[in-house]
Parts: structure tokens; C-alpha cells; sequence
């Protein structure tokens, strides 16, 4: 099977390979803005960052083998010029876990686990629209994305010291009053299993 690099080298040439990038990885890239940016702004956003994407086919660093973390930086850097809708979408977030709208398997405690992430995630919304948009990045990539630092790093076109910083100051910026931390991957883990439901 060809690598990202591959298909990227060829596109140079015919950029109809272009699509086997897109293929590959619009789902990952999807879920990310819609995470950052709601259901209605992610679909934009999708469409932006992979026709920049395609329009930078030639600048890609062959080097590293597999596009994402690239075309992640630049859904990240598309997600950030959309503060607006970003805004809204974690302030929809609070306002879903404030009425109490999660979702349950059913059992007792699993009930009750949803509830406290409710909780969790409406004492958390403020506290991470508050980050600044460097920061929410590297959050997001890190909780979401599945990258090892050295690809966020890449991503995001710094070193991957920065990226160990940025993540020591948001779990201190997060951390519940009285606490030194907090899990970033918890993060997904709630929302990915529905603590707050989609169209928040």
C-alpha cells in the first residue's frame, strides 16, 4: 500500500491522486472540527482545509510517511480563524451539560458516571474557551486526534518541547480548584461516549 508521501509525490504530477489523501483521512479530519466547531461550521471547515491542503500538495515534508498530522495542523489553524463559531459551539456544550442532557446504556451507574461527566464537562467548557487558540490546538490534538507529541509538534510547526509546555500549562489551567491536574484524555473519552449529545 502507497504511504500518504507517495500519493502526495504523485499529486504533484496528476492531482486527481489528490483524492486518495482525502479519502484516507477526511473522517479523522471531520470528527476534529466538528468537536472544535459543532456540526454546522465542521462541514465548511472540512472543505477549507483540504482544498488548502490541495493547493499546498507540493510543500508537504516527505519525510514523514502518513498526512495527518499535516492536514490536522491546518484544520487546526482553519478552526482557530473561526473563533466565532467556536465560541458558540462551547457555550452550546455548557449549556447542554446545564439541562442535564446525556446520554445512558442504562444501568445505574453508568447513569451516574454521566451525570458527574455532565458535571465535569459543564465546570470545564468556560475554563477551555479560554484558552487561547495555541493552546486549544494542542488540547485537541492531544485528546482527540491520537498524536504522539513529535506529530503535534509537526503539526503545529513547533518543537516538541513547546508542546510538552503548552500541555503542563492547560492541565493547570483546567485543573478543578485545589487540584494540581487533570487527565486531558478524559476529554474525549466522555465525548466521544456521548456525555453530551451531538447536536449540542
Amino acid at each position: 500500500m502507497s504511504t500518504d508521501s507517495d500519493i502526495l509525490k504523485r499529486a504533484e504530477r496528476t492531482p486527481q491522486a489528490f483524492a486518495e489523501v482525502f479519502d484516507r483521512h477526511a473522517a479523522a479530519v471531520e470528527s476534529f472540527l466538528r468537536r472544535r466547531l459543532g456540526a454546522q461550521a465542521a462541514e465548511d471547515a472540512l472543505s477549507e482545509t483540504f482544498l488548502i491542503a490541495f493547493r499546498r500538495r507540493g510543500s508537504f515534508d516527505h519525510t514523514w510517511e502518513s498526512a495527518r498530522p499535516w492536514l490536522l495542523g491546518i484544520a487546526a489553524r482553519v478552526a482557530a480563524k473561526n473563533h466565532v463559531a467556536e465560541a458558540r459551539h462551547w457555550r452550546a456544550v455548557e449549556a447542554a451539560a446545564g439541562r442535564g442532557e446525556t446520554t445512558s446504556g442504562g444501568g445505574i451507574d453508568e447513569a451516574t458516571g454521566r451525570l458527574d461527566a455532565a458535571a465535569a464537562i459543564r465546570a470545564l467548557a468556560p475554563r477551555i474557551a479560554a484558552l487561547s487558540a495555541k493552546e486549544r490546538n494542542t488540547l485537541f490534538m492531544y485528546a482527540w486526534s491520537d498524536l504522539p507529541p513529535e506529530q503535534i509538534a509537526q503539526a503545529l510547526q513547533v518543537s516538541v518541547g513547546t508542546v510538552w509546555s503548552r500541555l503542563h500549562r492547560i492541565r493547570r489551567k483546567l485543573a478543578p480548584p485545589g487540584s494540581h491536574s487533570v487527565r486531558l484524555t478524559w476529554i474525549a473519552k466522555e465525548m466521544d461516549h456521548g456525555a453530551v449529545r451531538d447536536g449540542a
